[in-house]
């Protein structure tokens, strides 16, 4: 099995915790700073016992002898013992009171610093974590093909990569620290308090799990709570991109009022699932309090029965000192029994997030993939076939596009005419046949250096809410200001260019909304001349543009065109009678093709297409 397969089935869980392993570092000086302030926690409550024992004795006090080392608590407390003894004898009571005071503010100093510096460390690897993960689901959204967003929604993938990825931090990251600190504080601690009293502590290993199994119970149920509502959170968002992009339409058709009552349900159904995933999550604070303090009192009525009882070895001195260490496990036990619940929220986010990591790369590229840097011979679709789903949208497709030549491909809307130019740039692969170029299958050849091969221009401009130059100037580095001018002019945008406020340093907006439909085409064609490519996609570039727009455009197109081999879509046949070839699509096959007058000549279907726009 591949590796990556086997990854594919780590649980979510385990799978975030792999975008921390490169930060072990951090993680291991963070485990180290924890025991540093464990263990001055630990020393703080040890003198308890000597300042219970000899502060406040009334007798005599009398020198105690130096207990031999050992590692134990027993050790500990004998050898504060020892030390409290002999400063009450040679300086009295005030002085070993003002002493135990001074060292209990320097523990609990290193204590804090030490808790200080594991959290300043586990911050490096959480940050780290979450821009590795970030970055590799916005690069696998770069990756995957067009087919992939077909069936889902921008929304959906939007909250994927924002507030999904945010609750993995909020809820796997900050129980990761949990996860070190407070297990080791929890193990030092009943160490500690096994050292004083065994029985004691055996008592309270079968007293404590059957509360953690309670807590346990209701995490099921909020995991999946908790991955509803993130579906029907990202519906909203969802919702919400599609209000924005299509405003002009719910106001121009009067849908406001239909839309607000859209939005109040998924609203509404998104609250009532939110209320209960709250609800379940903080149930677990007074819950855990609850238990803890069942368990204390059980250990409080435990102790105390051994104690007056006689058995056991524990003295009333070390009996405190027991229930305050016991009661400091309460805190990192209810913490942990929190981050439990937390951590089902983030693991249902981080199973919507690894939906994507894990979704299949359709367009791949060989291991030993060829390198193309220029065109010089022909394109060859030959016996070409492709579906979206089930049905064929091409079907036997054979055609050659000789370098230099113009093609322009007409038909009626969903002929397949945009899906013919898509196969080239391998946006979507061939179901059956093959595209040659060069006289290799393009699917040998890298798919950068592929798709380096075509300037796009489409009937939808994609614009970017950034400058003119560097919309101009997109994917391309090292561009100067003289070559982005050129390719302006050449696309006849350089006049309006200079005629807005700040010339190619201008922001244009969403979109580019502050531009209008010719303006937006005109540099969207500028950035194809910058690109400089061999073939030239247009698709349908003119067809939404009014007649002065469209003669700007068709003229900046035919300078353009003048040296490339272009494949063009037409919507408005009047623009492509001088192609050297034109093809005829109808339900996904080659009906007709040849020049202009030829088919004017044959009087077909593209001779009735002339005549309808003829006629309009």
């Amino acid at each position: 099995m591949k590796e990556e397969e086997v990854i594919n089935k780590k649980k979510p869980f385990s799978r975030v915790l792999g975008y921390v392993k490169p930060y072990w570092f951090y993680i291991f000086l963070n485990l180290i700073f924890n025991l540093v302030a464990i263990f001055f926690s630990l020393f703080s409550f040890a003198l308890v016992v000597p300042f219970l024992n000899l502060l406040f004795q009334t007798d005599a006090i009398e020198a105690v002898a130096k207990p031999e080392f050992h590692l134990s608590s027993e050790y500990l407390t004998g050898y504060l013992n020892y030390e409290m003894s002999n400063l009450i004898l040679e300086h009295g009571h005030g002085y070993a009171l003002a002493f135990i005071c001074l060292f209990l503010l320097i523990a609990f100093l290193f204590r804090n610093i030490g808790r200080f510096c594991a959290c300043y460390f586990m911050a490096k690897g959480r940050v780290g974590a979450i821009k590795d993960l970030r970055r590799d689901i916005y690069n696998k959204i770069l990756v995957l093909p067009l087919s992939f967003y077909s069936n889902q929604r921008k929304g959906d993938i939007m909250a994927r990569i924002t507030t999904d990825i945010q609750e993995v931090e909020v809820s796997i990251l900050n129980w990761i620290e949990m996860l070190i600190k407070d297990p080791l504080t929890i193990l030092l601690y009943f160490a500690f308090m096994l050292s004083l009293s065994p029985k004691l502590t055996l008592f309270v290993l079968v007293v404590l799990p059957i509360a953690g199994f309670l807590i346990g119970k209701v995490g099921k149920a909020l995991k999946k709570q908790s991955k509803e509502s993130q579906n029907r959170l990202a519906g909203m968002i969802s919702t919400i991109e599609e209000t924005i992009s299509g405003l002009r339409i719910i106001k121009g058709f009067n849908a406001i009022h239909y839309s607000e009552a859209k939005f109040e349900e998924q609203n509404q159904r998104y609250s009532k699932t939110l209320l209960g995933v709250h609800r379940k999550r903080e149930m677990s604070s007074p819950m855990s309090e609850f238990l803890s303090s069942i368990v204390v009192i059980i250990v409080l009525w435990f102790g105390g029965k051994l104690i007056l009882g006689g058995g056991s070895s524990i003295g009333a001195a070390d009996f405190i000192t027991y229930i305050v260490v016991f009661s400091q496990i309460i805190s990192p036990a209810k913490s942990f029994s929190q981050g439990y619940y937390n951590i089902q929220k983030g693991v249902a986010s981080a199973e919507r997030i690894f939906e994507i990591l894990d979704a299949e790369e359709v367009i791949t590229e060989k291991d030993n993939a060829l390198s193309i840097k220029d065109f010089n011979n022909e394109i060859e679709y030959r016996d070409v076939s492709f579906r979206y789903v089930k049905d064929d949208v091409l079907k036997d497709i054979s055609l050659k596009i000789p370098k230099g030549r113009i093609v322009a491909l007409v038909g009626e809307s969903g002929g397949g005419k945009s899906t013919l130019i898509d196969l080239l740039p391998r946006f979507y692969d061939v179901c059956e046949g093959q595209i040659l170029l060069d006289g290799h299958d393009i699917r040998d050849y890298k798919i950068n250096d592929l798709r380096s091969l075509f300037g796009i221009v489409t009937q939808e401009t994609i614009l970017f809410n950034d400058t003119v130059f560097n919309n101009i100037a997109f994917g391309m580095e090292n561009v100067s200001k003289e070559a982005v001018i050129e390719a302006a002019k050449i696309a006849n945008a350089h006049e309006f260019i200079m005629e807005m406020e700040h010339g190619y340093d201008t922001y244009i907006g969403d979109r580019g909304m502050n531009l209008s439909g010719g303006q937006r085409q005109r540099l969207s064609i500028a950035r194809a001349v910058l690109k400089n490519p061999p073939i030239l996609i247009l698709d349908e570039a003119t067809s939404s543009l009014d007649t002065e727009s469209e003669r700007l455009v068709q003229d900046a197109l035919s300078k353009v065109m003048s040296q490339r081999t272009s494949i063009v879509i037409a919507h408005r046949l009047s623009t492509i009678q001088h192609a050297d070839e034109i093809i005829v699509l109808q339900k996904g096959q080659i009906i007709e093709r040849g020049t202009h007058e030829q088919l004017i000549a044959l009087n077909g279907v593209y001779k009735k297409l002339t005549d309808l726009q003829s006629f309009n």
